[in-house]
């Protein structure tokens, strides 16, 4: 699954792979954005696609439409969300990518848990596949975004059993594109993922455990 990420860097930084200036409506901000530990229910800059031109619109992470009455969703099985009675439409007109740098996945270790913050071993930032309610751009508080999941395989396995769908960053422009169906991007899901071997992890601090701390040492390996 995916319950904690980092998107630290400048947006410039995780843009740069995807899309040229005149492709995006985007005000340009070198700042950081300086988030280590990225929890559900806060708003997520979610990359989206509007008339030809990806936009950057502050969502919600969490799915809880108004008939909903348990707590909202966060993630998404890439194995049936196409198909889902749920999902299904958002599969279809509400794909969007999450940036990042990594994320977080707990581990049992004899009594306790141990976090772990992965990542791509080439240092390149991570695009995770998401899907959610439109239109975006309106920040709806109750029905936002979720990320979609896929199982995890090679030696992320032993971290957890699932893991975000990650495209690379040809495949993520794909997904976000309006004219590609729900049956193109079920190809482009199983096609353009980042295989497992291509990222990495080391423990790190249980601090990342409380949402209220957010410094870069959250993403450092501990001995």
């Amino acid at each position: 699954m995916c319950g904690r990420f980092a998107q630290a860097q400048s947006r410039e930084t995780y843009l740069a792979l995807l899309a040229g200036e005149s492709d995006r409506d985007i005000p340009y901000d070198p700042e950081p954005l300086g988030r280590y530990n990225v929890a559900p229910g806060t708003k997520v800059l979610l990359l989206n696609e509007r008339e030809e031109k990806l936009h950057l619109d502050p969502v919600i992470w969490g799915y809880a439409p108004g008939w909903w009455d348990k707590s909202p969703l966060i993630n998404a099985r890439q194995e049936t969300a196409a198909a889902s009675r749920m999902f299904k439409p958002l599969w279809r007109h509400g794909r969007a990518i999450v940036f990042a740098d990594g994320w977080f996945e707990w581990k049992k270790e004899g009594e306790k848990k141990q976090p772990y913050f992965i990542y791509r071993a080439d240092g390149e930032p991570v695009f995770m596949a998401a899907i959610g309610s439109t239109p975006f751009e309106r920040g709806d508080e109750a029905e936002g975004f979720l990320i979609v999941t896929a199982a995890a395989d090679k030696g992320l396995v032993d971290i957890h059993d699932r893991r975000p769908l990650v495209l690379t960053p040809e495949a993520a422009r794909d997904w976000l594109r309006k004219e590609v169906s729900g049956e193109e991007a079920e190809k482009i899901a199983a096609t353009g993922a980042v295989p497992a071997d291509a990222f990495t992890w080391h423990p790190v601090t249980r601090a990342v455990g409380n949402i209220r701390n957010q410094g870069a040492e959250l993403i450092e390996k501990i001995g």
